[in-house]
């Protein structure tokens, strides 16, 4: 009898479960216990953050061993089928289908990975998965193979794909030119706009079709500019009561409806009265700064992506904000510059919202070095990781060493967003004064 139940094991799961474990690791526990897990996570960054700044000579110790006092994880609106922006990549899948267009189980490292189909995957919109398929269909009838390795050959590459609660859909294709000539290209170019707009993809009913010749795992529009194929040049969204014009790469919260009550509540924190400048870096399309541009006297943006920050100026103007000025530029390049020569007397609150590299020392230091600069919102989607050396910076002593000559700021308050339900991930805003 032991041995009988010793032979008995557990079913292996099928790979949509384990993609599904792979990319919404909590899909499985009630939402409200999401919430819970996800506060404890934010508990011990602050926790460690406390820790840290303790080893820098900063009390930062309060009750629970916390930097501040943390509130509640703030929900998500809408719990499935929240993304707005997905990206799925082209490998084998379980059968060896080397054109599978799906998510991946496994790592480079390890040399297992797997491309596996998202239908199961419950963050992502049936609008994504269907784009999806019809893309799969039509590589598997191209007699081009898929790209999986650079140097081995192969063209079919990346899909990603946008929507909008506009009902708008925008369809990017990532493609290895390898040795093909302009005509060969061409005809590729042509074959896939006639699959989406006459073909079987015509079902997906695309606002915008591009195509990007990339020899990269990543490439700007400036590297390699995004070829409109069909459709319009942008696709278009509306938060708060304003429209938004979107480009291929621009920045733009992944979870719209998120995004709205992110956005709220960082408007209420800024404590912006009516002459208060708000500094909004890293801004993307310009939606923060847009959506508190009413209730402050200007709003200063700055972003590196030049594409967004022409979408940003259109944004402005289709809404009829003129209290807005956008830099295009590397934060680190472009602050420093801003905020040396900065004489205006009216209060200045920054926020930033930076990727998941954080901000760059340069940036920070600028902000530090500001001293009209008291209020500090930083709005992370990773704070356990890059974002914690730029918290240190900002609150740790003058460090003549680092040029850090500015009065320290301080935590006072955190609060997490779930934007990521079924994932690990929520965004963290963390208000610092001085």
């Amino acid at each position: 009898r032991e041995e009988a139940r010793g032979s008995c094991s557990l079913p292996e799961p099928s790979w949509e479960e384990r993609l599904a474990n792979a990319v919404t690791p909590l899909w499985r526990l009630p939402y409200q216990e999401q919430l819970q897990v996800k506060y404890e996570s934010q508990r011990k960054i602050l926790q460690t953050l406390a820790s840290r700044l303790e080893e820098l000579g900063v009390d930062a110790q309060k009750p629970g061993g916390l930097c501040c006092p943390l509130q509640p994880v703030v929900p998500s609106p809408i719990i499935n089928g929240y993304r707005n922006k997905s990206t799925f990549s082209v490998n084998r899948g379980p059968d060896g289908n080397p054109k599978t267009v799906g998510l991946y189980v496994g790592t480079g490292r390890e040399r297992n990975i797997v491309c596996v189909k998202a239908n199961h995957v419950e963050n992502i919109p049936s609008k994504h998965k269907q784009v999806a398929q019809c893309y799969e269909e039509f590589i598997c009838h191209s007699p081009l193979d898929s790209c999986i390795l650079f140097h081995e050959g192969g063209h079919w590459r990346e899909l990603v794909v946008r929507t909008t609660r506009c009902g708008h859909t925008m369809a990017i294709i990532t493609f290895h030119p390898q040795q093909l000539g302009q005509e060969a290209l061409a005809t590729q170019k042509a074959l896939l706009k006639e699959f989406f707009t006459c073909g079987p993809g015509a079902v997906c009913a695309l606002t915008s079709l591009y195509f990007q010749e990339s020899t990269m795992t990543r490439c700007s529009h400036e590297q390699s500019p995004y070829q409109l194929l069909h459709g319009t040049a942008h696709i278009f969204e509306e938060l708060l009561g304003l429209k938004f014009r979107i480009s291929p790469d621009a920045f733009f919260q992944v979870n719209t409806a998120g995004a709205e009550v992110l956005y709220q509540a960082v408007g209420e924190l800024c404590g912006a009265a009516g002459d208060t400048v708000l500094l909004d870096v890293c801004c993307g399309t310009g939606t923060i700064g847009l959506s508190l541009a009413h209730q402050v006297s200007k709003v200063i943006g700055v972003e590196v992506v030049e594409k967004a920050i022409e979408d940003a100026e259109w944004n402005a103007a289709f809404n009829g904000i003129s209290n807005c000025e956008f830099h295009s530029g590397k934060a680190e390049a472009v602050l420093p510059q801003l905020l040396a020569s900065w004489e205006d007397a009216r209060p200045l609150v920054a926020v930033v919202n930076p990727s998941r590299a954080g901000l760059h020392y340069r940036v920070v230091r600028a902000i530090r070095n500001c001293r009209a600069i008291r209020r500090l919102l930083y709005i992370s989607c990773k704070p356990e990781g890059e974002a914690m050396r730029n918290f240190l910076e900002l609150c740790c002593p003058p460090d003549p060493r680092k040029k850090l000559a500015g009065e320290p700021f301080a935590p006072v308050m955190a609060i997490p967003f779930d934007l990521f339900p079924h994932t690990v991930h929520c965004e963290l805003v963390l208000l610092f004064t001085r």
